[in-house]
């Protein structure tokens, strides 16, 4: 199985892109990010001609988290992250798929800090973190794939001091992504890359990819018992490189 990551910063606009990778790449599940549409903008008809299916949850202009599927279609088991009913930011699906439970995240950037919205990133990590240690206990294999927002480690960003204030390297989301990990989830591509610098994100401005000026935003962590299954990953740079590209690229794994 195939399982990739992939923050798309507008699916409709970026549609073209995104159907040629799944062509190209042929991932048997996608978690997509940012999906800035409307929830009957969703462009399902497209991805069912591409072969897959989808569920979603989106907003007009911001967020939205969608998992697709190659030939089989997704199970939902969760439309929002647990733990706040007053929470009704699209940043959260959960889906059952070939025996394995896959968890679409986008977590909150959390900038300007300090303030509400960093304060607002912080109580999302921890209700994710609730719900993570609830799916582990199931004993169910899970991945948990999406953007995080947070570059874990100094590795993990492209040696500089200019994003030193950015709520993406702040000690507090390092610190609680660092203990999600340490509750028995596997960081996938960290465990297959070593000490190796490998990004996933590059801003738009002042030539950051063409630099290779990056950072790894997005993550796919494995349950305890999915871990051991880990073949191989990778992320596909040349995605980013392509005219009218998201400011992603698109990570994935493939479990034996």
């Amino acid at each position: 199985m195939k399982i990739a990551t992939f923050n798309i910063n507008n699916v409709n606009k970026r549609l073209p892109n995104l159907l040629r990778w799944l062509k190209r790449s042929k991932p048997d599940v996608v978690c997509l990010q940012e999906l800035k549409c409307a929830p009957a903008s969703f462009p399902e008809k497209e991805l069912l001609k591409a072969g897959y299916s989808a569920i979603w949850e989106s907003e007009t202009s911001w967020n939205g988290v969608a998992i697709l599927a190659k030939g089989v279609m997704p199970v939902a088991t969760a439309r929002r992250l647990p733990g706040d009913p007053s929470d009704h930011q699209a940043r959260y699906i959960e889906a059952a798929i070939n025996g394995v439970l896959v968890a679409c995240i986008y977590l909150p950037n959390g900038n300007p800090q300090p303030g509400p919205k960093f304060a607002y990133k912080m109580e999302w990590f921890s209700r994710l973190a609730k719900h993570a240690a609830k799916l582990q206990k199931q004993g169910h294999p899970v991945i948990l794939a999406g953007d995080y927002n947070v570059a874990p480690t100094d590795l993990d960003i492209y040696p500089t001091k200019s994003w030193a204030k950015d709520a993406l390297v702040q000690p507090a989301p390092r610190k609680a992504f660092a203990a999600l990990v340490a509750k028995g989830w596997t960081d996938s591509l960290r465990e297959l890359y070593g000490d190796e610098r490998v990004y996933t994100f590059w801003t738009y401005w002042r030539n950051r990819f063409e630099r290779d000026d990056g950072l790894r935003l997005d993550h796919l962590l494995l349950s305890k018992n999915l871990a051991p299954k880990l073949i191989e990953g990778g992320v596909d740079a040349d995605v980013r490189a392509e005219d009218g590209a998201s400011d992603h690229a698109p990570a994935w794994i493939r479990l034996r």
